[in-house]
């Protein structure tokens, strides 16, 4: 199968071609700024469509959006690329546009990219946040309590009820994970402020990226170009950085063996490569580096473009085969180093001085060392570097908008599509728990209303009982007050003079009328006789003293 033509020397010696069944074989371009890296990158790039294989790249300054558009006779630099093309040979040379897909973070110069905060994983999110050993620690049991109890996170509103949902169930929860700090969340919290800040939350939501669109071709079958508009993500490299690294692990992830294909599924080519490695923890470099190592059995190429080679750790550089190094400036100390690195990673070429070689290369030369069919290095070889055919420039507004509006995706990530997440069953669950408490309280307060109305009642048939007993005393009292009244009354009455003449003539007169009635009633029974009849003397008297007596008293 033919190769990516690279370029060739004066004259069309010594071409250089990128082999496409060692392109999975990872590469570097590298140079300092202005010496012809973003041209050796659209080139490579278009050669890589050309022949059906898709390509992911990071637009970093803009100018690769480009890559849409065929290149112009009127263009400014069509007299250099002309007269490149005849110097080394190329005589296939020609305009032509190449298949794009725009995507952009933000959703403003391209499709929305997104992934959700569970598939970003705890890892590369510790590292976005810049946290430290301990808070990724509290990071990951929040993870693993959110899947453990199938709370879904979906963006940041999600993962920020979630941590406060962890902080609320701190004494619970270290009981099982271990320590879990409110500290630490707090912490996390405020980080995450920082990344909204940063225009994070549009990355995190859905739909999420379908990794196939990535992997498409267009009616002719060349590959499709897929270019991230990275410019405004440029300005928060952990951001950028971390994006793309997430992006080729899902590559790693989901994609399946293919052993050493023909030719990749995909290349990818990582702009400004050294943010990937600033200030990288460990776990993370060993992701990277064990990314980098396997990827190429899932059929991906990896391209890491930076201005000094030494940005790039030794672990992942070893991995990088096919290399194009542009020019490096040897002011200082350490960019003499980088140039001693530099010619040290090519396979010697007898005719070449590479380290004097490095410092003396003109805009649009480079020294390229490609692997050959059989897998080894091809001695370092100095060649020109072969014109593009698109432009080499941005597109502009219009155009870029109706590239968007007729390409293969469509609108399909265009809308916001917001669903159940954790966010929403958090909040449930708080009012649930509140109606619960609220009813609870309610039915406390109906209880202790009922036992009041209860002990009220109690207290006023108290109250009553206790009145009616106090009437009945006081009935009984003034009963009694009657009763004594009365008969003082009487006696007060009896004791009185004219009571007691009243009984004295009463006495006197029941007195004379029972000595009367006496005598009579002597008479009757005893006849008639005179005073001196024994018998009836002393019987009469008898009598008249009785009923004298009764009629008295």
């Amino acid at each position: 199968m033919a190769g990516i033509f690279i370029g060739a020397d004066a004259g069309g010696a010594n071409r250089q071609a990128l082999e496409l069944t060692r392109a999975n074989r990872h590469g570097l371009i590298a140079g300092a700024t202005g010496t012809g890296k973003t041209v050796t990158l659209q080139g490579i790039v278009e050669g890589f469509s050309k022949n059906g294989v898709a390509c992911f790249v990071a637009d970093v300054k803009g100018d690769l959006s480009g890559l849409a558009m065929a290149g112009s006779p009127q263009s400014k630099l069509h007299a250099a690329f002309a007269a490149r093309a005849q110097e080394i040979g190329d005589t296939d040379w020609t305009y032509a546009d190449t298949p794009v897909q725009f995507w952009d973070l933000y959703g403003e110069q391209g499709h929305p990219i997104r992934t959700t905060i569970s598939e970003m994983g705890p890892l590369l999110l510790a590292r976005l946040l810049d946290l430290n050993e301990v808070q990724e620690g509290v990071l990951s049991i929040a993870f693993h309590v959110a899947d453990e109890e199938k709370l879904l996170l979906i963006d940041l509103d999600d993962l920020q009820a979630m941590l406060a949902n962890v902080a609320e169930r701190a004494d619970e929860l270290t009981v099982t994970y271990g320590n879990v700090s409110k500290q630490s969340v707090g912490t996390i919290q405020r980080s995450l402020l920082q990344l909204r800040s940063q225009g994070a939350e549009h990355f995190f939501g859905e739909p999420a990226l379908e990794l196939t669109d990535f992997i498409g071709f267009d009616d002719k079958g060349r590959g499709i170009v897929n270019v991230l508009a990275a410019d405004k993500l440029m300005q928060s490299p952990k951001l950028y950085s971390t994006f793309l690294l997430w992006l080729l692990s899902e590559l790693f992830e989901h994609l399946p063996e293919v052993g050493d294909p023909d030719k990749p599924k995909l290349c990818f080519f990582f702009d400004e490569a050294h943010l990937l490695f600033d200030d990288t923890p460990k776990a993370l470099m060993d992701k990277i580096e064990q990314v980098v190592r396997l990827i190429r059995s899932k059929g991906v190429g990896v391209y890491f473009i930076t201005q000094n080679p030494i940005d790039i750790p030794d672990t992942v550089a070893g991995q990088l085969n096919n290399r194009v190094q542009h020019k490096l400036n040897a002011f200082t100390p350490r960019d003499q180093k980088a140039v001693s690195a530099a010619a040290d990673t090519f396979r010697p070429n007898p005719a070449i001085d590479v380290g004097a070689a490095i410092t003396e290369l003109k805009v649009g030369e480079a020294l390229v060392s490609l692997l050959q069919p059989d897998g080894a290095p091809e001695p370092v070889q100095r060649v020109l570097i072969a014109p593009p055919g698109s432009r080499v420039g941005p597109v502009t507004p219009d155009e870029r908008k109706q590239l968007l509006q007729y390409d293969a995706i469509g609108a399909k990530y265009d809308v916001v599509v917001d669903r159940e997440s954790a966010e929403e069953m958090l909040a449930a669950k708080t009012q649930q728990a509140a109606a619960t408490a609220q009813a609870a309280q309610a039915q406390t307060a109906t209880d202790k209303a009922a036992a009041a109305q209860a002990k009220a009642d109690a207290a006023a048939a108290r109250q009553a009982a206790q009145v009616q007993a106090a009437q009945a005393r006081a009935a009984t009292a003034q009963t009694r007050a009657d009763t004594a009244a009365a008969a003082q009354a009487a006696r007060a009455q009896a004791n009185s003079p004219w009571a007691k003449m009243a009984t004295s003539a009463m006495r006197s007169a029941s007195s004379s009328v029972g000595r009367q009635v006496a005598t009579q009633i002597g008479r009757e029974v005893f006849g008639g006789g005179g005073r001196g009849r024994s018998g009836g003397g002393m019987v009469g008297g008898l009598l008249r003293g009785v009923l004298g007596g009764l009629l008295r008293g």
